[in-house]
Parts: C-alpha cells; sequence; structure tokens
C-alpha cells in the first residue's frame, strides 16, 4: 500500500517503512507525528483519489532525526556596476520512518501498554490548598489619600 501525502509545500509518494526528508517537522526524536494531508490511498488493485484530500486518511511517520540540510549558495551579481553579494542559506529538515498507511475507518496499531504499577487505593495523597490571604502581593502598595 503507498499513498502520496503533501507536507512543506511539496507533495511525496510513501510506503511503509520508507525513510524521507522533508521540511521542519515539529516533534522530537523518536515522537510520533501524523500527517494528515493525505492526497492519494492506493495498492496494485485499486487507487482512492481525494478531492482535494481523502476523508479521514492520515499516516503516521516516526521521527528519525532533525538536522540542517546542504548549505545553498544565493549569488547576486549586476554586470559593470560593481556589485556582488554573497549569501548561504542552511534549511531545517526532519527525517521521518513512515510507520503505517491508515485509511478511512481503519484504526491506528494499538499502544504498548505500561506496565501495571500502583493501584488507585495506593496512590499518594495530594496536598491540600492552602488558604487565600487577603494581603496585597508584594511591590503593590495601597493608595492612601491625604
Amino acid at each position: 500500500m503507498y499513498a502520496v501525502i503533501k507536507t512543506g509545500g511539496k507533495q511525496y509518494k510513501v510506503a511503509k517503512d520508507d525513510v524521507i526528508t522533508v521540511e521542519k517537522v515539529v516533534g522530537e526524536l523518536g515522537s510520533s507525528v501524523e500527517l494528515g494531508e493525505v492526497l492519494l490511498i492506493g495498492d496494485d488493485k485499486e487507487q482512492t483519489f481525494g478531492a482535494p484530500l481523502v476523508d479521514g486518511a492520515t499516516v503516521a511517520a516516526e521521527v528519525v532525526e532533525q538536522k540542517r540540510d546542504d548549505k545553498v549558495i544565493v549569488f547576486k551579481k549586476k554586470r559593470r556596476k560593481n556589485y556582488r553579494r554573497k549569501n548561504g542559506h542552511r534549511q531545517e529538515v526532519t527525517v521521518l520512518k513512515i510507520t503505517d498507511i491508515l485509511a478511512k475507518g481503519k484504526k491506528k496499531s494499538p499502544a504498548k501498554k505500561k506496565p501495571a504499577g500502583k493501584k488507585k487505593d495506593e496512590e499518594k495523597p495530594k496536598a491540600k490548598a492552602k488558604p487565600a490571604t487577603e494581603e496585597a502581593p508584594k511591590g503593590a502598595e495601597a493608595k492612601t489619600e491625604e
């Protein structure tokens, strides 16, 4: 199964376990990201096209790396005017590994269960709230009329 997704103003054809480099996506290393702009989902037999997006479809991915791309040199020149400007730019990019393609009606694979720890009865009691005082906060002095 494959999908065509849109992220960062570009379109990518992805399948499960593909590794792609896209424009910066917010997420920490190892965290899961859902890409909701799915334009097409298909396999060998049939394709589902969106108008413009496929309803309810998402692509789940894992953040492999956050890095900066190679430097692009921007050089401007006007002939015979002694005008030259040289700048460099490095774009922030994210490397994603596609973990799952979720079509309409399908649900994300269940998350790993946490080991059973303390029961509700064994939890520590929460601290009681301190009573509010009617004093003015520091620095805010009451004005007196004289």
